[in-house]
């Protein structure tokens, strides 16, 4: 499992040109399931996202969770983080999870967040406009 969690002030998805997710400051995620993930490494990437810390502390330090700064997440699921372009330029997505697989275990992922967090998402297989605005900007890749 992949994702990118990126700090955002503010961060909206659309579908077929409608807002379907929105928030203000807290975690963009970009959600990658692997062929081979299960429900107890997504459950282990909920906890991992929510125990991050990259919010500054009174010393500006990057040491406060999520929960300390009252954010909001916005998950969107990207099976392109698992496009392979080894010998290639076009990418091979064989070690994304299929989409029946992908969606349970997407929609496993956002539920255990939503036991800490307000998370909005965008629509699963839909062709999505993400808009975002970064804050640092900070960007942090966490894969199992």
């Amino acid at each position: 499992m992949r994702v990118i969690v990126q700090r955002v002030e503010s961060a909206k998805v659309e579908v077929d040109s409608k807002v379907v997710g929105r928030i203000d400051q807290g975690y963009l995620l970009y959600v990658g399931i692997h062929v081979e993930d299960d429900e107890q490494k997504v459950i282990k990437m909920a906890e991992k996202v929510h125990n991050l810390r990259v919010f500054e502390d009174d010393e500006q330090k990057m040491n406060l969770p999520l929960a300390n700064k009252n954010g909001s997440i916005l998950a969107i699921s990207q099976f392109t983080l698992y496009g392979d372009t080894k010998g290639n330029n076009r990418p091979s997505f064989i070690q994304a999870a299929r989409p029946d697989q992908a969606e349970k275990l997407y929609l496993l992922f956002v539920n255990e967040l939503k036991k800490h967090h307000h998370v909005e998402q965008g629509v699963f297989q839909a062709h999505m406009k993400v808009h975002s605005i970064n804050d640092g900007p900070v960007t942090i890749l966490i894969e199992f």
